[in-house]
């Protein structure tokens, strides 16, 4: 199943957005403009960010072997997409983001999980 309940009513919350968020967002708008102008009357609107050229969920699956793909063409060692939760609490800390801050993003039910990242 692609969506489902939240496990919680605070995992449903409203995250905040570091400005390199937004941008990175700004540009995969651009990118799915541009590839519902090509799918034209294929194009499905679900209404997510991220989808296929055709504007439908991506398969969990297909999004592994994508992930997988690219970290072999950048170069770097393959890690699970849920390890990318520890890449993210890197880059918040190197961003200077607010510890209180990333806590939100990360989903940390104490600030004591966020420090062990930033210290």
């Amino acid at each position: 199943m692609l969506h489902s309940d939240t496990k919680t009513e605070g995992s449903a919350a409203v995250l905040p957005l570091p400005d390199v968020c937004l941008t990175a967002l700004k540009i995969r708008r651009e990118q799915q403009n541009q590839a519902r102008a090509v799918a034209a009357e294929a194009w499905q609107d679900f209404g997510l960010v991220f989808t296929t050229r055709w504007g439908t969920p991506i398969e969990p699956r297909n999004f592994s072997r994508s992930f997988d793909a690219r970290c072999a063409k950048a170069g770097v060692r393959r890690i699970r997409v849920h390890d990318t939760r520890h890449t993210c609490g890197s880059l918040l800390a190197a961003l200077d983001v607010h510890p209180r801050v990333a806590m939100q993003i990360l989903r940390h039910s104490k600030i004591s999980s966020t420090m062990e990242i930033y210290t």
